[in-house]
Protein backbone atom coordinates (compact mmCIF):
# COMPACT_ATOMS: atom_id res chain seq x y z
CA UNK A 1 0.00 0.00 0.00
CA UNK A 2 1.61 3.73 -0.86
CA UNK A 3 2.02 6.19 1.49
CA UNK A 4 0.04 9.20 1.15
CA UNK A 5 3.48 11.39 0.63
CA UNK A 6 4.44 8.37 -1.56
CA UNK A 7 1.43 8.70 -3.58
CA UNK A 8 1.58 12.95 -3.79
CA UNK A 9 5.40 12.90 -4.92
CA UNK A 10 3.71 10.79 -7.88
CA UNK A 11 0.72 13.24 -8.11
CA UNK A 12 3.02 15.95 -8.71
CA UNK A 13 5.68 14.34 -11.07
CA UNK A 14 2.74 13.04 -13.05
CA UNK A 15 1.21 16.81 -12.96
CA UNK A 16 4.65 18.40 -14.05
CA UNK A 17 4.83 16.08 -16.69
CA UNK A 18 1.50 17.51 -18.16
CA UNK A 19 2.53 20.53 -17.37
CA UNK A 20 5.57 19.89 -19.59
CA UNK A 21 3.51 18.09 -22.53
CA UNK A 22 1.27 21.40 -22.36
CA UNK A 23 4.57 23.39 -22.90
CA UNK A 24 6.23 21.32 -25.50
CA UNK A 25 2.78 21.43 -27.53
CA UNK A 26 2.66 25.59 -27.23
CA UNK A 27 5.81 25.62 -28.58
CA UNK A 28 5.52 23.44 -31.40
CA UNK A 29 6.16 25.64 -34.37
CA UNK A 30 9.95 25.47 -33.42
CA UNK A 31 11.47 23.25 -35.98
CA UNK A 32 11.48 19.90 -34.43
CA UNK A 33 14.78 18.93 -35.74
CA UNK A 34 18.22 21.20 -36.43
CA UNK A 35 20.43 20.96 -39.74
CA UNK A 36 21.99 18.18 -40.21
CA UNK A 37 19.77 15.94 -37.33
CA UNK A 38 17.85 13.19 -38.36
CA UNK A 39 14.01 13.23 -39.17
CA UNK A 40 11.64 13.05 -35.78
CA UNK A 41 10.11 11.03 -35.07
CA UNK A 42 11.83 7.44 -34.59
CA UNK A 43 12.32 4.32 -32.11
CA UNK A 44 14.85 4.54 -29.67
CA UNK A 45 15.69 1.74 -26.45
CA UNK A 46 16.93 2.46 -23.43
CA UNK A 47 21.06 1.34 -23.44
CA UNK A 48 21.39 0.61 -19.23
CA UNK A 49 18.90 -0.35 -16.43
CA UNK A 50 19.86 3.22 -14.96
CA UNK A 51 18.65 6.13 -17.05
CA UNK A 52 17.32 9.67 -16.04
CA UNK A 53 14.62 12.25 -17.80
CA UNK A 54 14.76 15.11 -17.27
CA UNK A 55 12.25 18.21 -17.47
CA UNK A 56 14.55 20.15 -19.66
CA UNK A 57 17.62 19.42 -22.01
CA UNK A 58 20.50 19.36 -19.66
CA UNK A 59 22.02 18.66 -16.69
CA UNK A 60 20.95 21.49 -14.86
CA UNK A 61 17.04 20.65 -15.19
CA UNK A 62 15.42 17.91 -12.25
CA UNK A 63 15.54 15.01 -12.99
CA UNK A 64 11.97 13.84 -13.39
CA UNK A 65 11.86 10.03 -13.56
CA UNK A 66 14.47 6.99 -13.72
CA UNK A 67 13.97 4.24 -15.46
CA UNK A 68 15.80 1.02 -14.43
CA UNK A 69 15.03 -1.12 -17.45
CA UNK A 70 17.51 -1.79 -20.28
CA UNK A 71 16.33 -2.42 -23.66
CA UNK A 72 12.34 -0.14 -22.85
CA UNK A 73 11.31 1.11 -26.23
CA UNK A 74 10.94 5.06 -26.57
CA UNK A 75 9.95 7.43 -29.45
CA UNK A 76 12.10 9.92 -29.98
CA UNK A 77 10.32 13.28 -30.76
CA UNK A 78 12.86 16.45 -30.59
CA UNK A 79 16.59 16.64 -31.27
CA UNK A 80 18.26 19.20 -29.55
CA UNK A 81 22.02 19.41 -28.84
CA UNK A 82 22.96 16.40 -27.46
CA UNK A 83 19.09 15.87 -25.93
CA UNK A 84 16.44 13.82 -26.99
CA UNK A 85 12.82 15.08 -26.06
CA UNK A 86 11.30 10.96 -25.75
CA UNK A 87 7.80 10.02 -24.57
CA UNK A 88 7.51 6.50 -22.91
CA UNK A 89 4.72 3.52 -23.29
CA UNK A 90 2.98 5.71 -20.36
CA UNK A 91 2.71 8.93 -22.30
CA UNK A 92 5.29 10.57 -19.96
CA UNK A 93 7.54 13.11 -21.68
CA UNK A 94 11.45 14.52 -21.08
CA UNK A 95 14.82 14.68 -21.75
CA UNK A 96 17.94 12.19 -22.34
CA UNK A 97 20.84 12.53 -23.27
CA UNK A 98 21.50 10.50 -26.27
CA UNK A 99 24.38 8.43 -24.90
CA UNK A 100 22.07 6.62 -22.79
CA UNK A 101 19.50 5.13 -26.07
CA UNK A 102 20.43 3.12 -28.41
CA UNK A 103 18.81 3.43 -32.54
CA UNK A 104 20.10 -0.05 -33.40
CA UNK A 105 18.18 -2.22 -30.85
CA UNK A 106 14.91 -2.83 -32.15
CA UNK A 107 12.55 -3.35 -29.41
CA UNK A 108 8.90 -3.25 -28.65
CA UNK A 109 6.96 -3.44 -25.21
CA UNK A 110 3.41 -5.59 -25.29
CA UNK A 111 0.48 -3.52 -24.26
CA UNK A 112 -3.10 -4.06 -23.06
CA UNK A 113 -3.48 -7.84 -22.32
CA UNK A 114 -2.23 -11.18 -22.10
CA UNK A 115 -0.68 -11.68 -26.21
CA UNK A 116 -0.87 -14.57 -28.51
CA UNK A 117 2.72 -15.33 -30.09
CA UNK A 118 1.69 -17.83 -33.23
CA UNK A 119 3.96 -19.82 -35.18
CA UNK A 120 3.54 -18.23 -38.42
CA UNK A 121 3.70 -14.55 -40.16
CA UNK A 122 0.29 -14.04 -40.78
CA UNK A 123 -0.95 -15.36 -37.16
CA UNK A 124 -2.04 -18.59 -38.13
CA UNK A 125 -0.45 -22.10 -37.07
CA UNK A 126 0.02 -22.79 -33.36
CA UNK A 127 -0.10 -21.06 -30.80
CA UNK A 128 3.59 -20.62 -29.24
CA UNK A 129 3.41 -18.65 -26.41
CA UNK A 130 2.17 -16.02 -24.17
CA UNK A 131 3.49 -12.46 -23.28
CA UNK A 132 1.49 -10.46 -20.63
CA UNK A 133 1.76 -6.97 -20.96
CA UNK A 134 5.08 -4.89 -20.36
CA UNK A 135 6.99 -7.41 -21.29
CA UNK A 136 9.82 -6.14 -23.92
CA UNK A 137 10.47 -8.50 -27.12
CA UNK A 138 13.22 -7.63 -29.69
CA UNK A 139 11.41 -6.95 -32.52
CA UNK A 140 11.94 -8.11 -36.43
CA UNK A 141 10.42 -7.43 -39.37
CA UNK A 142 6.75 -5.89 -39.54
CA UNK A 143 4.44 -7.10 -42.20
CA UNK A 144 0.66 -6.77 -42.65
CA UNK A 145 0.19 -6.47 -39.25
CA UNK A 146 2.01 -9.27 -37.69
CA UNK A 147 6.13 -8.83 -36.15
CA UNK A 148 8.30 -11.40 -35.58
CA UNK A 149 9.84 -11.17 -31.98
CA UNK A 150 12.25 -13.19 -30.31
CA UNK A 151 11.81 -13.13 -26.04
CA UNK A 152 14.80 -14.78 -24.53
CA UNK A 153 15.16 -17.13 -27.70
CA UNK A 154 11.25 -18.01 -27.97
CA UNK A 155 10.34 -16.81 -31.08
CA UNK A 156 7.45 -15.91 -32.89
CA UNK A 157 4.67 -13.90 -34.11
CA UNK A 158 2.65 -11.10 -32.72
CA UNK A 159 0.21 -9.02 -33.75
CA UNK A 160 1.65 -5.17 -34.45
CA UNK A 161 -1.19 -3.56 -32.39
CA UNK A 162 -0.57 -5.19 -29.26
CA UNK A 163 3.30 -3.93 -29.58
CA UNK A 164 4.14 -0.01 -28.21
CA UNK A 165 7.18 0.57 -30.59
CA UNK A 166 6.52 -1.53 -33.75
CA UNK A 167 4.78 1.30 -35.88
CA UNK A 168 6.54 3.58 -37.92
CA UNK A 169 6.35 7.04 -35.82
Amino acid sequence: MMSTHTMLAALRRRTITLGLSALLVWGSGVPAVAAGAEAVPYWVALRTNQTNMRVGPGRDYRINWTYQRAGLPLKVLREMDGWLLVEDPDGARGWMLTQFVSRKAHTAMVIGQVTEIHENRDGSGRLMWRAGPGVIVQLGDCNAGWCKVDIDGRKGFMSQSTLWGADKP
